[in-house]
């Protein structure tokens, strides 16, 4: 087996909530390491001295364990694998796959001494009927590909520029980075392999999809146009002109269905003064950058876009709810909310021409709040704009 790189800060969750008592859900789009997630943790719990005996590891998608997708049997299993007057730690990974799988998480969640961990990519792996039932029972831990910093780690090129190109080309799923070391071309085959998996098993076959072809015309139209507000009134016109004839309420079950795979991710509008969110023109940004380059077969459009896409993902991984920020007619990038704590955010290439500087610091002036405001671009100048603070990207990225 390849080098494990860590993932401390989705590790250091798992550790947080260990032997807690609620179930811990971790969910992502897939091969975004979260079965690697589970390895990493499994070894600390034997560093802790806990024997191989008391450790369960199910993976519902490996097809020798096709007879465990009965709730029923499910737990009849696992009953089986409970260790007597002593902790067993359960690891269950894509458990959407077995049908009533919350019985049986439920079930075993209940008895004395289990501590159970699962897996899941797809966002309905936590609504309706499920979430009543599990209702005050899981924390769910959100995972996302590499970030920047977690590349840098374990890329060999230590230029950070360079580094943070080849980030921004290739992006950023672990095998990418640890086993093909960035291959282009091997890359582009991994990448066209999750893509066509996305699609097919959590979409097409989870939501019962009719038609791939309009499915795949909604990606690449999402995909071109991060960063950007649309609505789904913009892409069924856009597919229409294009000589389908289909309907809005076609086009937002798709869209939906694409975001509970992970694979995009819909951001709302927050009018700042008026202290409330606008449900219109929102903006749309896809889970890797450079799934994004594949699908439209380019690494240089809209770079602007790109680098704000992974400002966006950053923000997520950082433990923040993000919006847009909407004050009178202009428009931060995003307003950045953790508990108590808020900060604005501004994102664009190069600030260097004056005339641009101002246009982006215009919106964050705006604000008449004390909380943080900055200005990430990829400019090698940082400074103190009246209390707005101009950062690197790539060293904001890297703290």
């Amino acid at each position: 087996m390849d080098r494990l790189i860590p993932r401390p800060q989705f590790l250091e969750n798992l550790i947080k909530f260990r032997e807690v008592d609620v179930i811990k859900v971790v969910t992502g789009v897939r091969r975004c390491g979260k079965s690697t997630l589970f390895v990493l943790y499994m070894e600390y719990l034997k560093s802790t001295g806990i024997d191989e005996s008391q450790i369960v590891h199910i993976n519902l998608e490996d097809m020798g364990m096709e007879h465990l997708h009965n709730y029923k049997a499910l737990n009849e299993f696992l009953l089986s694998k409970l260790q007597k007057d002593k902790m067993t730690y359960i690891f269950i990974d894509e458990v959407g796959r077995c049908v009533g799988f919350e019985k049986a998480v439920d079930s075993i969640y209940i008895k004395r001494n289990t501590d159970v961990y699962v897996t899941g990519s797809n966002a309905d792996l936590l609504s309706g009927e499920i979430a009543t039932l599990l209702s005050g029972r899981y924390v769910e831990i959100k995972m996302l590909p590499f970030s920047f910093a977690e590349y840098y780690e374990a890329n060999s090129n230590k230029d950070k520029n360079q580094a943070f190109a080849s980030y921004m080309n290739i992006g950023s799923f672990p095998v990418v980075v640890s086993q093909l070391k960035s291959d282009m071309e091997l890359s582009d085959q991994y990448l066209e392999g999750i893509y066509n998996t996305i699609i097919i098993k959590d979409v097409v076959t989870r939501k019962g999809v009719s038609d791939v072809g309009l499915l795949k015309n909604i990606v690449k139209f999402l995909s071109s146009n991060i960063g950007s507000s649309i609505s789904v009134a913009n892409i069924t016109d856009y597919i229409n002109k294009s000589g389908r004839k289909i309907t809005q309420k076609t086009v937002d079950k798709y869209v939906k269905a694409l975001m509970n795979s992970f694979l995009f991710y819909n951001v709302e509008r927050y009018n700042i003064k008026g202290k409330n969110l606008l449900k219109t023109l929102g903006k749309y940004y896809i889970i890797d950058t450079g799934l994004r380059n594949h699908l439209l077969s380019s690494s240089n459009s809209d770079m602007g876009h790109q680098i704000e896409n992974i400002v966006y993902l950053e923000l997520l991984r950082r433990g923040y709810r993000v919006n847009i920020g909407k004050i009178d007619e202009k428009e931060i990038d995003f307003i950045a909310v953790k508990q108590h704590t808020k900060e604005y955010y501004q994102v664009a290439m190069t600030a260097l021409d004056e005339s641009v500087r101002a246009r982006e610091l215009s919106p964050l002036q705006r604000v008449s709040d004390n909380y943080p405001k900055y200005l990430l671009t990829l400019d090698f100048i940082t400074g103190d704009n009246e209390g707005i603070k101009q950062l690197n990207l790539i060293d904001w990225l890297l703290r």
